[in-house]
């Protein structure tokens, strides 16, 4: 057969041999990026010496760099929302609870290491503290990395007790110590790796859509729900050690449920435990918490 003069015919067949070779090197570009977001993964774990367990920690971000990423988001924060006076009753209680909270961070830090068969990381050691309580009808509260504090006027009714606040407060302390802001961020870079990895082997938006969220229901809440369950129990260490009652943690998550009006989101797509799951958890470790105030409550050092 005779070629058509326009040169179709010739176009749809080179088109075709084209198209495959396109196709092939778009699988060898996403072959490697999941050689490469293997490698980071692999390359970038350490030991948590809270948990035991190996986390991702990008080792370019270090301590100081996340205490200076805490202290931009903090001024940022205190800039859009005024802290109310420090001199103000409440934000002297809070200060106080917070200082008895760091206070007791050393020991702490030791007995779970110790537990865990790790190092203790002392990266605490470099923390400039800083606390302050903000007017809002949020119940929150939140410790940066570097240990910039705040707690917002609508967690006092919620918790209506210090025992309850300095479980709160214990919680977000235990977010820094763990480092999972460092942690957040690495999963997020390998979060990247693979959307430049579906861009770049063809996938249309629907179908990066889709990967993005099996790998969130998958990979990224659990991690986040993860990190929730973690900081509770090192908080609730830290509550019982500075002479807290942690077993104000049980009632404070039933007020707080009631104060959402039970709307909490279905757990497996929620970034946090869901009340009952978290409530089951502190009861397990009630025990424990106990065994921590006997032991680091020193006598007299209770209010």
């Amino acid at each position: 057969m005779r070629q058509d003069p326009n040169g179709r015919s010739q176009y749809g067949q080179g088109g075709g041999r084209r198209g495959g070779g396109l196709g092939n090197i778009r699988w060898l570009i996403l072959l490697g990026f999941l050689v490469y977001g293997g490698c980071y993964y692999l390359n970038n774990r350490v030991v948590d010496p809270y948990t035991g367990e190996k986390v991702l920690i990008d080792g370019s971000i270090g301590v100081e760099e996340e205490k200076a990423l805490g202290l931009q988001a903090y001024q940022e924060i205190l800039s859009q929302e005024q802290p109310v006076d420090p001199n103000s009753q409440i934000a002297q209680q809070v200060r106080t609870i917070a200082q008895r909270l760091i206070a007791k961070i050393p020991e702490v830090e030791a007995a779970i290491a110790q537990e865990k068969g790790t190092q203790a990381s002392g990266n605490w050691k470099t923390f400039e503290w800083d606390v302050n309580v903000i007017q809002s009808d949020q119940a929150n509260a939140f410790c940066l990395p570097g240990g910039k504090m705040a707690v917002y006027t609508g967690l006092i009714p919620v918790a209506k007790n210090a025992d309850a606040v300095a479980v709160v407060m214990g919680h977000e302390i235990a977010h820094a110590l763990l480092r999972h802001g460092a942690q957040r961020m690495s999963q997020q870079k390998l979060t990247q790796i693979g959307q430049m990895a579906g861009a770049m082997s063809g996938m249309d938006p629907q179908q990066q859509q889709m990967v993005m969220a099996a790998m969130g229901y998958g990979y990224l809440l659990p991690y986040a729900r993860e990190h929730e369950t973690q900081a509770d129990e090192v908080g609730l260490m830290l509550a019982a050690a500075a002479c807290f009652n942690p077993q104000e943690a049980v009632p404070l998550w039933q007020r707080m449920s009631e104060a959402s009006g039970g709307q909490a989101p279905p757990e497996f797509s929620s970034t946090h435990p869901n009340p009952g799951t978290r409530i089951q958890n502190l009861t397990a470790l009630m025990p424990k918490a106990m065994e921590y105030r006997q032991r680091f409550c020193k006598e007299g050092a209770a209010p």
